[in-house]
């Protein structure tokens, strides 16, 4: 599956990213995947080479590139609960720098830059993410409409977005939350708010799940989530795209 490091002009300089395509050159519809918090490393690089394997072409920027290229942070192959809080010391100020203007402005870029590709075909994209990254992927749903018309968000605080901007959402879209995130009943309080937006839309706890369960190199990992997270995201791209 090819791959190409790229750089993406923001506002506020340049953002470093990969794109995993499908060999033939395409066109074909575009994904914008965001990384979780701890950024892109070789998991979200697999991730993102099998999406493209379903035809996409896939735009994984390094959300923290004010504070350096990818890797910003230094991480040991398996991120186990030992090494949990020296990483979050250093990544929660990180995440708590990147404002909503932030987001709104680097969404922009992304969004623009992503649709501008010539392996990208036209019409409208899909953007997905992990973590805080599907917070990032709802925001980015909210800002442009009329251009994104996909949304998926795994173990993501997607309530955090606030009513306002879920009712800005005309995507279809599919959120994933782990069971230790979501209590029943603040799923349907979430639920409640998704259909007062109107949208189109699935979300529900995969049982028996943690935080972070679709990433492998992570204590949290559980395949058979995995695997019902790209059940439901290939087929929200199907449907959309």
């Amino acid at each position: 599956m090819p791959t190409q490091s790229l750089q993406i002009p923001t506002a506020d300089g340049q953002a470093d990213a990969f794109a995993a395509f499908p060999a033939d050159g395409g066109p074909h519809p575009g994904v914008l995947m965001y990384p979780d918090g701890f950024g892109i490393r070789p998991v979200l690089r697999e991730m993102a080479a099998e999406l493209a394997e379903h035809g996409y072409y896939v735009l994984v920027p390094n959300t923290f590139y004010r504070h350096g290229p990818a890797p910003v942070l230094e991480l040991p192959e398996h991120i186990g609960e030992e090494a949990r809080p020296a990483i979050f010391a250093r990544l929660m100020p990180m995440i708590e720098a990147h404002t909503t203007e932030r987001i709104l402005r680097d969404a922009e870029a992304y969004v623009e830059f992503l649709t501008a590709r010539p392996e990208v075909g036209p019409g409208p994209v899909a953007t997905t993410g992990y973590c805080i990254g599907g917070l990032l992927a709802t925001h980015t749903a909210a800002a442009h409409p009329d251009r994104v018309a996909a949304l998926a968000a795994f173990h993501a605080p997607v309530a955090a977005a606030g009513p306002d901007r879920l009712h800005r959402i005309t995507a279809r879209a599919h959120f994933g939350h782990a069971a230790t995130d979501l209590t029943p009943e603040a799923l349907g309080e979430l639920n409640r708010t998704l259909d007062a937006a109107g949208l189109e839309y699935t979300s529900e706890i995969y049982p028996g799940t943690v935080h972070g369960f679709t990433m492998a190199d992570t204590d949290a990992f559980d395949p058979a989530a995995l695997k019902r997270h790209w059940e439901s995201l290939l087929a929200l791209l199907d449907r959309a795209l």
